[in-house]
């Protein structure tokens, strides 16, 4: 099977490297140029009874000095970005990038164009993505097919103003990212073009830096979450820490087995006798998002849809006086806990960021991991990519348990509304949103 697709890879990657040379090589005149060079070479070839053939040579004698034209490009520049901490995928993420002269002349009509790690997959990568693609899409039927999944940014050209021998200039670059994760910047292109405007030539600064990019995430309204207040043991800080930290109360005489960390010196001192602290219990609303990354599918679009539903009630969540355990298993399992002081949303976010698709551990791991934390919390938050037996089994133990749930089912556009099953008592808080439309659907939630 590998090697048949084998060639079809490798023709992908050239296909792929050569229009990635063409468009920033290439101005918009330069593709008109080629394009009229490709139409006069297919119907010019009859010279006897056409003369397209004259203008094969025509745009070949404009094409060809343009391109030699590159060679003679020769200048000194720095570049400094002032890349933000963060961006967030699919919102356009601004920033400047300083870039100063070194030639002795004055440079004009510059562009600058920005450089980020090759995009194209490795063939295990890419055999996959298409092994789920031929598998989703049915012959003989018309069926939207998405774009590439592993292109990380659209990345757009930024003007240089005139610059000065010895001077420094700002311009502002504006890249959409079209994912989460780390978006990796390798170098900066000053291009210029010829005389004739058809080609350009590039100066290539390496410069690697790179940006963190956070899920998408989608207004969420006010809503009734499940649970109520439960007692925690320990308070907000065992949650991060090991051991009892109560929240203080007041001062009291010392009785027989109050621990010895507890005695407040002060208060003994002046009154003469052991004086310890007094501390009461807490209780507040503590949530669980359990998030289900098992998925078969590289860069998969549901799965996206499903960390970003997830980083959208996170930052809800977290503007509420409680805790929020987010549950997930990557190449193990995880459990982080923000709110109360413990940890902020970016910090939420920036793991939201990082996680992976899980293709080799069954769902009953997740099902484990949180069934050994179930105890402490208030409500749980089920973001599910698929609604099939071991998931349906999952929230039907959770149910018997009493724990109060919001179950969230992303499915593909187009697919069938399935079967509430063990959640049919309970539909106001099942809900399935379809990708492509999952802004509209969590508006309507009450």
């Amino acid at each position: 099977m590998k090697g048949i697709y084998k060639p079809v890879y490798w023709l992908y990657r050239s296909s792929g490297g050569v229009w990635y040379w063409a468009r920033q090589r290439l101005t918009r005149v330069g593709f008109c140029v080629v394009g009229g060079i490709l139409v006069a070479a297919m119907v010019g070839t009859d010279i006897e009874n056409t003369v397209t053939y004259q203008s094969f040579a025509l745009l070949t004698g404009f094409l060809v000095p343009a391109f030699l034209c590159s060679f003679f490009f020769r200048a000194r520049f720095s570049v400094t970005r002032q890349l933000p901490r963060f961006g967030t995928a699919a919102q356009p993420l601004y920033y400047a990038v300083q870039i100063q002269n070194f030639s002795g002349k004055t440079q004009s009509g510059l562009t600058l164009l920005e450089e980020l790690a090759d995009p194209r997959p490795s063939f295990s990568d890419w055999l996959a993505f298409q092994m789920v693609e031929s598998r989703r899409i049915r012959p003989f039927q018309v069926t939207a097919r998405r774009g590439n999944p592993f292109r990380r940014a659209r990345v757009k050209e930024a003007e240089i103003p005139p610059l000065p021998a010895n001077a420094e200039v700002s311009a502002q670059v504006e890249i959409v990212p079209l994912r989460r994760g780390i978006l990796h910047f390798t170098a900066v292109k000053i291009a210029r073009p010829d005389p004739l405007g058809l080609f350009r030539s590039f100066i290539k600064i390496p410069a690697p830096q790179s940006v963190l990019i956070l899920p998408k995430r989608y207004p969420v309204p006010a809503i009734a979450l499940p649970g109520a207040f439960r007692y925690q043991e320990g308070g907000v800080a065992l949650a991060s820490n090991v051991g009892r930290s109560d929240e203080f109360v007041s001062l009291r005489d010392y009785r027989h087995g109050d621990p010895v960390r507890h005695i407040h010196w002060r208060s003994w001192a002046k009154a003469g006798k052991p004086i310890v602290k007094e501390f009461e219990d807490e209780f507040f609303v503590r949530h669980a998002l359990v998030l289900d990354t098992f998925d078969n599918e590289p860069n998969g679009e549901i799965l996206e849809e499903a960390v970003s539903v997830a980083a959208s009630f996170a930052c809800t969540v977290l503007t509420q006086e409680s805790l929020l355990d987010l549950l997930f298993v990557g190449n193990q399992s995880y459990c982080f806990t923000a709110g109360r002081g413990l940890a902020h949303v970016d910090q939420m976010l920036e793991i939201l960021a990082s996680v992976k698709n899980c293709s080799d551990k069954k769902f009953d791991v997740l099902e484990q991991l949180v069934l050994n934390h179930i105890a402490a919390v208030s409500g749980c938050i089920c973001v599910l990519q698929r609604w099939d037996e071991p998931r349906q089994h999952f929230i039907k133990v959770l149910r018997s348990l009493g724990v109060p749930l919001l179950v969230l089912v992303v499915a593909r556009p187009g697919s069938p509304e399935p079967e509430p099953g063990p959640m049919s008592d309970d539909l106001a808080n099942f809900h399935v949103l379809q990708s492509g439309q999952i802004e509209q659907q969590l508006a309507r939630l009450k």
